[in-house]
């Protein structure tokens, strides 16, 4: 098989052609400005995202606590003010519920209720909300 080639023609092999028998197109780019926002927009949703760690799942399990959806707003939305103060490590108390949070994670370590609260004592703390 020989090609003909002319200078300055662009030369598509046939299995990246389309069935048309057109050239594949090419993606049509982003300015800059429009991939650094779409970067923060996924940085700052992914950042409102609180996780629980394995202990503090175990805790809610255990106490049978629930937390819906309103209260897990709530949850986020301490976590937030938290971090806008530059707090690390945050005690936030919600409906009689103590949660520990690593705030530079968003991660809740434990979970305590007003009936095992008694006689506790909450360490490495530099805050706390109550919701």
């Amino acid at each position: 098989m020989s090609y003909n080639f002319r200078v300055g023609q662009t030369y598509y092999p046939p299995n990246l052609r389309s069935v048309s028998n057109q050239p594949v197109e090419t993606p049509v780019k982003k300015p800059f400005e429009q991939w650094l926002s779409d970067k923060l927009d996924a940085d700052q949703s992914e950042t409102r995202a609180i996780t629980f760690s394995q202990h503090a799942l175990n805790r809610l399990q255990q106490r049978s606590i629930t937390l819906t959806d309103s209260g897990l707003g709530k949850l986020q939305d301490a976590v937030q003010k938290a971090a806008d103060k530059g707090a690390k490590e945050s005690l936030i108390m919600m409906d009689n519920v103590a949660y520990v949070v690593n705030i530079a994670n968003r991660k809740v370590i434990t979970v305590v209720d007003s009936l095992h609260m008694k006689n506790n004592l909450f360490t490495n703390i530099d805050s706390a909300i109550f919701v």
